[in-house]
């Protein structure tokens, strides 16, 4: 792992998301599950440094210390990925710097490699289109082609098929991230598909319309009720959230984050205020989610 910054060409902003609506539908014959989610990217982001490499070699390093940087990272699976599909021979280095936690439901890996193949078809002038980006995308991970169209979506299939919400107003979010991550394949080990499952029509309206208190009515995500059997402190969480004035509390993805979302940044402040005076063990976080027509964000 190295620390040192890299000698960029190309720097991306990556965002993580949230969850605001999941509802698991049933296990496909392919082994994943049959999801329909909203999805809201937020402004905590990890950031990926992308430099010509004239040798032709792909490098990868990361700042984090435990997270490898081998082929089973996503951010080199996409640019092998993406290399074999172009017929490119060109080479890249690349360096990750993380903010976003692991195993926290917020999706950082896959905002990585969405950002990687974004990065380097734009580093390599591939001239692949955005439909080709995806196609590649989907093939590396279920929420890497919500990247591309952030900031919200709808998200169905395993979460690679996506199409994207009009959001009708900025939210406002204190995420609180527990010390225990939790894998993905637990915390879908243990869900069972409901019997009638929840229609995600009246969070989507919500969100378009500016809505905030019914977009607060509508949260959901099935993945919760199995996430805290494995990590009671979500649980905990997601109640003090509750007790330090947050409207509304939910766990994203397969955990083990949660977030509030609030009225405005100073219903926000106040809240991660008393949050973090009760349970001052559990990092903070303030994000902001805006409707931006460019989510992952490069500089030259």
């Amino acid at each position: 792992m190295s620390r040192e910054r890299l000698s960029a060409d190309l720097i991306l902003q990556t965002p993580a998301k949230v969850n605001l609506f999941l509802e698991v539908l049933g296990k496909r014959p392919d082994g994943y599950h049959e999801l329909a989610s909203l999805m809201l990217a937020v402004d905590l982001a990890d950031s990926l440094e992308l430099a010509h490499d004239d040798s032709g070699q792909l490098a990868l390093t990361c700042d984090q210390p435990g997270l490898s940087c081998g082929s089973d990272n996503l951010v080199a699976k996409a640019a092998e990925t993406l290399r074999r599909h172009s017929g490119i021979r060109l080479g890249a280095r690349m360096h990750l710097r993380k903010r976003i936690p692991m195993q926290s439901g917020m999706a950082g890996g896959s905002s990585d490699a969405a950002a990687a193949l974004i990065g380097l078809n734009r580093l390599w002038n591939a001239g692949l289109s955005t439909a080709d980006l995806k196609e590649i995308g989907a093939t590396i991970g279920s929420d890497v082609n919500f990247f591309f169209d952030a900031p919200a979506a709808w998200c169905t299939g395993r979460g690679e098929m996506v199409e994207p919400t009009p959001m009708g107003m900025s939210l406002h979010l204190v995420l609180a991230c527990p010390m225990q991550g939790l894998a993905t394949a637990d915390v879908f080990r243990n869900v069972r598909s409901a019997n009638q499952p929840v229609h995600g029509k009246a969070i989507r309206l919500a969100l378009e319309r500016g809505d905030f208190d019914g977009i607060c009515r509508h949260l959901h995500n099935r993945l919760q009720a199995p996430a805290e059997a494995l990590c009671p402190e979500i649980g905990h969480v997601r109640h003090a959230l509750l007790a330090a004035g947050a409207p509304c509390s939910l766990m994203t993805g397969s955990g083990s984050t949660v977030f509030s979302l609030c009225r405005d940044r100073d219903e926000a402040i106040r809240v991660a205020a008393k949050l973090g005076a009760e349970i001052p063990t559990v990092p903070l976080r303030l994000c902001t989610a805006a409707d931006s027509p460019a989510v992952i964000r490069g500089a030259d």
